[in-house]
């Protein structure tokens, strides 16, 4: 059995159709055909249905198209080592970073490792914490930085990376402005501005609430904790963000206040697949980055 002939089976199971597959693998849609006859003849079963308009799986065309993926993607990743053989300390990593990591962060990180690995390229996205747990799990980042807790952990590698408090943010003016410390039902009454759901931020805060008696009245949502502070200053609402974010606002504008019952933690940790063929550049980007921990930790 050759892996083009796999391949050709599960194109024509996936479209429902051998002239869209032909088209989509830009083969001739005869020779598409004799090849799906040719594994046919050699598994000694029928793997379609050809009687009908549409053609239909049958029993053994379904039942091969678990393992038919199993064994493309075993090959995929046999290939995907090949290759960091032949390219040695070359290639690409995809990272995902929630937006206040991005720029706060990650610039000293990125150049440092640039310099130890000049041939890797890093390749950005800015997400929220669920759409880089979803792309890392679908194979579409290498790894990414979410805020835990992670849904389903299980499917992760992960490596812990930064705790810092949540503070609450007001405006300069606001009544609780001069408190030195701020319980969570205090802000019962108070109209709250989060990042967006795809954001495991919300969901903690949201949840913090619930658990104090009352739902968080959401009066805004945004993927940019820049904008969000600049409505703060309008008046129009509270939010919290980690201690080391809310360093960088001006006092004249903004109050920020620590949260002491309960205390709420943002707790970053990094997350690879645990199921995927790890690269060449995610490992050394992993190793990397167990140093750059190890080093914070060290700094006074």
């Amino acid at each position: 059995m050759e892996i083009r002939h796999l391949h050709y089976f599960l194109a024509v199971a996936h479209y429902g159709s051998f002239s869209k597959a032909a088209q989509q693998l830009h083969v001739a849609q005869p020779t598409l055909s004799k090849m799906v006859r040719v594994l046919e003849t050699e598994l000694g079963v029928e793997l379609f249905d050809r009687s009908a308009k549409r053609i239909e799986l049958t029993d053994a065309g379904r039942s091969l198209i678990s393992s038919g993926q199993r064994v493309i993607q075993s090959m995929d990743h046999l290939m995907a080592e090949l290759s960091d053989v032949v390219k040695l300390k070359r290639g690409s990593l995809r990272l995902g970073l929630p937006p206040m990591v991005g720029g706060h962060f990650f610039p000293g990180i990125i150049e440092r490792f640039h310099q130890t690995y000049p041939d890797i390229q890093v390749l950005l996205e800015e997400h929220g914490g669920r759409r880089i747990e979803a792309a890392v799990e679908a194979g579409e980042l290498d790894a990414g930085l979410v805020l835990l807790p992670v849904n389903r952990q299980e499917r992760f590698h992960m490596m812990p990376f930064i705790e810092e408090p949540l503070r609450c943010v007001l405006d300069a003016q606001h009544p609780l402005a001069h408190q030195s410390s701020l319980e969570l039902r205090e802000l019962a009454s108070e109209r709250f501005i989060l990042f967006r759901e795809e954001f495991n931020l919300h969901h903690l805060i949201v949840e913090a609430c619930k658990g104090q008696g009352y739902e968080p009245n959401i009066v805004f949502q945004s993927s940019q904790w820049d904008f969000m502070v600049e409505m703060v200053a309008a008046k129009y609402g509270i939010t919290l963000l980690p201690s080391s974010v809310c360093t960088r606002l001006d006092r004249t504008r903004y109050a920020v206040v620590p949260l002491s019952d309960p205390p709420l933690y943002w707790q970053l940790c990094m997350i690879w697949s645990g199921s995927r063929y790890t690269s060449y550049a995610t490992r050394e980007w992993i190793t990397f980055m167990e140093r750059e921990i190890a080093r914070s930790r060290l700094q006074p």
